[in-house]
């Protein structure tokens, strides 16, 4: 089978496709699968680019989803043709007691999805929601379950609620969508006039040119008559969380999702305790929260939004386009 194997030290630079040997047959509790596709996520980036990030020959690729080809003994909860997707924490079925590491993580600790086949525990995926497409279904292990964690299982999201979502990449994007579903007002920032206008058309009421109000917060209260966001999907990290603090309602919920700006920095925390304010942390969900997220996008009138797809041969072309930052939404592998 084809394969991505990422050589040391890192960097996209060691990015090599190579054939390895198809995966094995399943044992008890296992099955295979035929990976068609999986999507490009910022953890990905950092794996991939980093050196000395991960081990020697890792295979990338956090997301997996396609098509189940085979079942060990006693697995009753797939059959072969079932389509399928990954889990992006496979030891964390249900539960609030979370991973606090990466050790165990496809395309992190150990090895991912940029390869044709695996054979793994039947507990590392859920089925696929109906009518998606493989490269649909790979956008929700990684950005689809963080955006649902954020809204749902830690914002407790109600129908009348304001969201305020960062930018446009994919959790932010499925977080417009989840909300917009469930009753909820969105706010979305971004520095692009094109794509505030691809905001506007997925349902975003207010969009907000960041770099020509570079206090967005405010313009978030101004948008809300003094109210502020009760839930903001904070992706930015600490260059744009003092922003969020102001922009977020009293008593509102900040999921802190992205270090897309750094890893530590000061946080304005009178503020914070002054309007009573709930800061989580959150990294992706667990295999029981994907699978309500499965059900509830099946009731959905909308899809992931992808922005391009490329074969698995062109991967560092696609993290190139990635760190470009021109996409709007999800970028995908096919094969």
């Amino acid at each position: 089978m084809k394969a991505i194997q990422l050589a040391a030290p890192g960097g996209l630079e060691h990015l090599q496709l190579v054939d390895l040997p198809d995966a094995a047959a399943p044992q008890a509790g296992e099955i295979q699968v035929r990976i068609h596709a999986t999507s490009l996520n910022y953890h990905d980036l950092l794996v991939v680019s980093r050196p000395g990030a991960t081990a020697a020959n890792r295979i990338p690729m956090a997301d997996g989803a396609g098509v189940v080809t085979a079942v060990g003994a006693g697995v009753t909860e797939f059959s072969v043709g079932d389509h399928v997707v990954s889990t992006f924490f496979p030891q964390w079925l249900s539960s609030r007691h979370a991973p606090s590491d990466f050790a165990l993580v496809p395309g992190d600790g150990c090895d991912g999805f940029a390869r044709e086949m695996v054979t793994l525990p039947a507990t590392a995926f859920t089925l696929a929601p109906q009518g998606y497409s493989h490269e649909e279904a790979a956008t929700l292990t990684t950005a689809g379950l963080t955006a649902w964690r954020a809204l749902v299982v830690n914002g407790k999201l109600q129908a009348g609620d304001t969201v305020l979502v960062l930018g446009t990449g994919g959790v932010s994007i499925f977080a417009l969508q989840m909300a917009k579903s469930m009753g909820a007002r969105v706010i979305a920032t971004t520095s692009s006039a094109a794509k505030a206008e691809h905001l506007k058309a997925l349902g975003a009421d207010v969009v907000i040119n960041y770099a020509e109000t570079p206090e967005w917060g405010n313009a978030v209260l101004a948008a809300t008559e003094g109210r502020g966001a009760d839930i903001v999907v904070e992706v930015g990290g600490p260059n744009t969380l003092p922003q969020s603090i102001r922009a977020c309602a009293v008593g509102g919920h900040i999921a802190l999702i992205g270090v897309l700006t750094g890893f530590a920095g000061s946080i304005p925390t009178a503020e914070m305790m002054a309007k009573q304010q709930t800061l989580q942390g959150l990294i992706v969900g667990s295999r029981e929260q994907q699978q309500d997220m499965v059900r509830a996008l099946e009731r959905f009138s909308w899809k992931p939004v992808i922005d391009s797809r490329y074969p698995l041969s062109q991967i560092a072309d696609a993290f190139v386009h990635q760190k470009a930052g021109k996409h709007f939404g999800k970028i995908c592998l096919s094969y």
